[in-house]
């Protein structure tokens, strides 16, 4: 598997946690149960899941800003997930350029989402990216 797959799982297993109650820690086993990663994805899929749970908000102030005629609460939850998963490695993962983040927020648009979504996607992290690097 690669960090393109762990990623797509970890992007699956938030958008669960957006619809169930349980506990996080058992629906991670639950989920891990279910969508088995190989053991030396499983750190990456950690470190992606974890952090973007623990500073969702955070992430969403990052990156809100830039919604340029949208507004958060109206944005479909696959794009704020993707949006959060992008701006997470963009501040805490170091080894992950910011251009494979956004590219790789973009691939997942372009399967879980809509063109529109794809576009101000792309435009948003951008945005969110430059002004990280300055």
């Amino acid at each position: 598997m690669s960090r393109r797959e762990s990623r797509e799982a970890a992007f699956a297993f938030l958008y669960q946690l957006d619809f169930r109650k349980e506990p996080v820690s058992e629906q991670r086993a639950m989920y891990l149960e279910l969508h088995p990663l190989e053991e030396e994805d499983i750190p990456y899929f950690t470190l992606i899941t974890e952090g973007v749970f623990d500073e969702r908000d955070k992430l969403d102030e990052t990156y809100a800003p830039y919604l340029k005629d949208w507004k958060l609460s109206r944005l479909p939850k696959v794009d704020v997930i993707l949006l959060r998963i992008a701006v997470y490695e963009m501040l805490h993962v170091e080894d992950i350029p910011t251009s494979v983040s956004i590219s790789e927020a973009v691939i997942l648009a372009k399967r879980y989402s809509t063109e529109e979504s794809r576009k101000y996607i792309n435009a948003v992290l951008g945005k969110v990216g430059r002004d990280l690097e300055k």
